[in-house]
């Protein structure tokens, strides 16, 4: 199977590789090692117009696509996943929920800064004992006249803490339903008073990506802040993570591809008992299989994403690119370090960076498990029960 590629598609994906290269890919090192993002890549990426690549220009957007915003996200993340994540969260994570389910308030008051890339938002699902099982959301909000009362904690969560951080959207329980949790999204800005980014993370990878705990102790916000259909909090978080996957499955394909040109590069530079690494079929083999997992990622989420634009059903074939695509993300980082030997234990060499890196991606917007089990449902097989 070949996903076609239009013509100014492929412009795209060469302009965000151009970018990469010559922006994103020196700053890399120095970023990961200071656990800074550069505010100046953020504001060339928004001057391209990558944060509103797949919204309509009546809102301020590029008038493309999921396929293209994954083309855009790809080519970064060969260079710096820190900052794919970056424009991938900031698109599917903050500016996406206010263009599908805001009011038409909500969108001429944030949709343009965040198209724009002068804004960034964040998403507050995980929580401290809701992580792939979100509907133990413990947050609670609740109505005291006018005003939502919000108290709980998040945590994980992108672009939350940067200088153009404006607001934050967190799942809420706002009351029961049948005995169920009624579980609601609600809009909450930065310098609310009782809503405090906590002091970001230690993480073992993504250093110069923004991630920080939240926490809310009766923060108030306005009742009109209440984002969507009450009570439909959760199901619109859940579409938006279906999509999210796709991006992540670009992100990783990504990832595996900048190790791939790395190892490549290297093994016909390195000499090895007189020859060259590339020469021996033991490195050949290897590199073929890195190419191999590159490819069938590529495919994986490329054609999750043309069934998402077409308007059809994309849930399973999203799932399936995140397993295949972040799979393939860890496999070639191991296989690149190994190919570097000593040096792949430098952080100086990005295969070391993508060594780090590439872990999130089995384990962020939805487990590796909890993909095999979307899958295994799809194919009409029922959980245990209890």
């Amino acid at each position: 199977m070949t996903i076609e590629m239009t013509e100014e598609e492929q412009q795209l994906r060469d302009m965000v590789r151009d970018f990469a290269d010559e922006v994103v890919a020196p700053q890399a090192y120095e970023a990961d090692r200071t656990k800074t993002l550069s505010m100046d890549v953020v504001a060339g990426m928004g001057q391209m117009g990558l944060f509103g690549l797949p919204f309509p220009e009546e809102v301020g957007g590029q008038g493309g696509d999921y396929f293209a915003l994954g083309l855009a996200i790809e080519q970064l993340a060969r260079a710096d996943q820190s900052i794919a994540i970056t424009l991938e969260a900031g698109v599917s994570l903050g500016a996406m929920p206010i263009y599908l389910f805001g009011t038409d308030a909500q969108k001429e008051q944030y949709l343009g800064e965040l198209l724009a890339g002068e804004a960034l938002a964040g998403f507050g699902l995980t929580e401290p004992d809701a992580g792939s099982d979100a509907g133990a959301t413990r947050t609670t909000a609740r109505l005291d006249g006018d005003e939502w009362v919000i108290n709980g904690a998040k945590q994980f969560i992108t672009n939350s803490g940067t200088p153009i951080s404006r607001f934050v959207t967190v799942t809420a329980v706002t009351g029961e339903n049948n005995g169920r949790k009624e579980i609601s999204t609600i809009i909450v800005p930065h310098g609310t008073p009782g809503f405090t980014v906590e002091p970001a993370y230690d993480k073992v990878g993504w250093h110069a990506s923004d991630t920080h705990p939240l926490s809310f102790a009766d923060a108030r916000v306005p009742q009109d802040n209440l984002l969507g259909e009450r009570g439909r909090g959760f199901a619109g978080f859940l579409h938006i993570l279906d999509e999210g996957r796709i991006a992540i499955a670009a992100l990783a394909t990504g990832a595996a591809e900048g190790c791939l040109e790395a190892a490549v590069d290297y093994s016909r530079t390195r000499i090895v008992f007189g020859s060259a690494l590339a020469t021996r079929q033991n490195a050949q083999f290897t590199l073929a299989r890195m190419q191999a997992r590159v490819h069938t990622a590529r495919l994986a989420w490329q054609h999750a994403a043309r069934l998402r634009d077409a308007g059809k059903p994309f849930k399973t074939e999203a799932a399936i690119a995140k397993l295949v695509a972040g799979e393939a993300a860890m496999d070639n980082a191991r296989d690149a370090t190994q190919i570097f030997g000593g040096n792949g234990f430098m952080n100086e060499y990005p295969v070391a960076r993508h060594y780090r890196d590439s872990k999130i991606l089995e384990i962020g917007e939805g487990t590796t498990e909890v993909q095999l089990l979307v899958i295994a449902r799809s194919l009409g097989l029922m959980e245990q029960s209890a």
